[in-house]
């Protein structure tokens, strides 16, 4: 991620190496580099360099020069439907795989990822969230935010990917799991049943809103909204009424109020979203799904395919090889197995407390270097000794 700061991080700190340096490329690039001989990088993955013109589908002028690489040493740039031929003898020996197969390039998984979806018309968003999550919507032109908030991904001609990543989406529920829920974890694993699942059957019993309880899910630091490594995470509202069920049923909360203030931030550049299709392991439970449509106030639709990104990724090789026209064929091919439809009692809670929670990130972000900075000076003994065990 960002080579560009990588880059001048090195040629500050290891002159020598960089020096000696031929190629600057990625593990993709160094593969395809083995597999067929050639540098080459697709657009979509020069795009999260730092070193890629949007405007002029170039490596930047700018950047390089700050940098002090030269285009001979980055790979040359493709489009996704670029075809390699030619596979090594020694790897299609290995492999099976005949010399003269064409390999197509392919892009990142976030851009593959809305095409997977059939997020790719304006006004559709696609949410994710895994271990980390991310928004995003297709627009026609590249723009961007002017306060350098959210990437700007290239798909296909006319089509490019806005949108922000989170890293904090499942891993939170997994830490409320483990640090919160140990006794039903347990439990879980000695009947052979998911312990996820559990969990929000148990938030679900609380009302919307968690009874006024917020969370903010900045276990990892956090890249967009807010874009502070130093920031953390809190819960904010903690009366003696409040139970660990009030808990999880907060922090599953936090973590798609934070998913939408990177959508408040798209309607800045790309418009207000006219649906919703959502994917991600999160996708498999109700409530969660549910919780989006409510804080989102959209219909949220789950594509019956959870693997998103693959299937972005064959759309792209159809194309390439003339197989199909155009990528809007995948809305015949993803299906759509439910609709969440926003539940309007639950508008009233989401509606007072998102302004809080959004004041608060606000608030908190003043103090976020200060709490890392006491933490970095006094680590936690008892945390790294688990770490080691």
């Amino acid at each position: 991620m960002s080579p560009l700061v990588k880059l001048i991080w090195l040629k500050n700190e290891q002159p020598e190496i960089f020096k000696k340096a031929t190629h600057f490329i990625g593990i993709k690039d160094y593969v395809l580099f083995r597999l067929y001989g050639k540098y080459v990088q697709d657009y979509s993955l020069a795009n999260a360099t730092g070193l890629f013109n949007i405007f002029t589908m170039d490596w930047d002028e700018q950047a390089l020069e700050i940098t002090g690489v030269t285009r001979d040493q980055l790979p040359e740039l493709v489009s996704p439907e670029y075809q390699l031929t030619g596979l090594a003898k020694s790897y299609a020996e290995v492999t099976g795989i005949p010399e003269d197969t064409p390999f197509i390039m392919g892009a990142s998984d976030g851009t593959l990822s809305n095409l997977g979806v059939n997020a790719i018309e304006p006004g559709v968003l696609a949410v994710t969230i895994g271990t980390s999550g991310a928004v995003r919507v297709v627009v026609d032109k590249p723009v961007v935010d002017p306060r350098g908030r959210l990437f700007t991904y290239y798909l296909d001609d006319g089509k490019w990917v806005v949108g922000g990543p989170v890293n904090n989406g499942g891993i939170v529920f997994r830490w409320v799991r483990d640090q919160l829920f140990s006794p039903e974890k347990i439990t879980a694993e000695q009947m052979q049943v998911n312990s996820y699942e559990i969990l929000t059957d148990i938030a679900s019993k609380i009302p919307a809103g968690a009874d006024g309880l917020l969370f903010h899910p900045y276990l990892g630091g956090e890249r967009a909204p807010i874009w502070d490594a130093n920031a953390r995470g809190s819960f904010f509202g903690l009366t003696r009424q409040h139970t660990r069920a009030h808990m999880v049923r907060a922090a599953l909360e936090g973590i798609v109020y934070n998913l939408y203030m990177v959508m408040l931030m798209i309607e800045g550049v790309a418009g207000k979203p006219k649906s919703i299709q959502a994917t991600g392991g999160f996708a498999r439970s109700a409530l969660w799904r549910q919780m989006l449509a409510d804080i989102f106030e959209q219909d949220v639709n789950i594509p019956e395919s959870f693997e998103s990104s693959a299937l972005g990724a064959v759309v792209i090789g159809m194309k390439s090889l003339g197989i199909v026209d155009d990528l809007s064929v995948v809305k015949d091919m993803v299906g759509v197995t439910n609709t969440h439809k926003p539940n309007q009692e639950n508008f009233a809670s989401y509606r007072e407390l998102l302004p809080i929670w959004i004041r608060l990130t606000d608030e908190l972000s003043g103090e976020y270097d200060s709490i890392a900075k006491f933490q970095r000076n006094h680590p936690n003994e008892h945390a790294k000794i688990a770490e080691e065990d």
